[in-house]
């Protein structure tokens, strides 16, 4: 014989949402689009949006794309993206923005772009992982695939920071995310210690994010959407944050794990977030199933540009 118990009216109309800190366990992972509560007036006012809301995630996109970050960004701040930058660095906003190597936590796949506008700085470069090629293709500053395979995007890195003609040293200027995949909640994942070997000192840049519709990122659905999802949204904000720099020891870098994990100490403690030990095979293995792997052939088509 089993036991049934039903919640009564009047004791449902005293529910309310259970704050995250209340939760039975810590939600680091969660996967698809809408970012609000899907009441009936939220889910009728997201119909409402869209109409409009995808015209003006069109028309953001080709402000990022054919403008200088001198107009774009307040530009983007009247059509809606706020952004904020703050130095929390003991050096003036000038010196922080002449390193070369700046690791940042994930929040979504424009984190570079908007490293790059708060430093005014249109030289720098992005590793990415898995993001779509349609994103690579529309991004207005360089990108390049990392493979997991840890002496090839090496490699690939060293050779980034050591082009000609940027600032800071004669190198090219490299953003690079540790964490290997986005957190949507306020964690981060663990950074992997690859960007300590590089030689260069690393400027720690904390990034926060919001938005009030839509998440521009998934782990199970298509990344080609991301964009057109975060720019949906009617007012995404982003806070970028400048910490005091890293340097790292001798020629090969130094430090390794233990350093790695001191620049994630220092941006979860300038975010307010919590540290984990969580990896981005953690992260897919919850959302999707699989490990999050890379299709090989790409690891393939790096090497042959290294080569040559």
């Amino acid at each position: 014989m089993q036991e049934v118990y039903v919640a009564t009216k009047s004791a449902r109309r005293r529910w309310r949402p259970l704050h995250p800190r209340r939760y039975a366990k810590p939600l680091i992972f969660h996967d698809g689009r809408i970012a609000f509560r899907p009441t009936a007036a939220a889910t009728l006012a997201m119909f409402m949006w869209l109409p409009l809301g995808a015209p003006l995630a069109i028309l953001r996109t080709a402000v990022f794309l054919l403008l200088p970050f001198s107009i774009s960004v307040p530009l983007l701040a009247a059509l809606g993206m706020h952004s904020r930058r703050i130095s929390s660095s003991s050096l003036p906003p000038a010196a922080a923005a002449a390193h070369n190597l700046f690791v940042c936590n994930h929040r979504s796949l424009v984190d570079p772009l908007y490293v790059s506008a708060a430093t005014g700085r249109a030289d720098l470069a992005a590793a990415t992982y898995s993001i779509s090629r349609l994103s690579e293709i529309l991004a207005p500053i360089r990108t390049f695939r990392l493979t997991r395979d840890r002496a090839t995007d090496r490699a690939a890195m060293q050779a980034h920071l050591s082009l000609p003609g940027a600032r800071g040293g004669g190198g090219g200027g490299l953003v690079v995310c540790p964490e290997g995949t986005t957190c949507r909640e306020p964690f981060l994942l663990r950074f992997s210690p690859l960007f300590t070997e590089l030689g260069a000192d690393v400027q720690p840049v904390a990034l926060h994010s919001a938005v009030s519709m839509f998440h521009g990122t998934t782990a199970g659905g298509r990344k080609l959407l991301d964009p057109l999802y975060l720019l949906m949204n009617p007012t995404p904000a982003y806070v970028v944050q400048l910490l005091d720099p890293v340097a790292v020891e001798g020629e090969g870098g130094g430090g390794g794990p233990e350093l790695a994990n001191e620049v994630q100490r220092r941006i979860a403690e300038a975010l307010g977030y919590t540290c984990t030990a969580l990896t981005r095979r953690d992260k897919y293995l919850a959302l999707t199933g699989n490990d999050g792997g890379v299709d090989r052939r790409a690891a393939t088509t790096i090497k042959r540009i290294i080569k040559h």
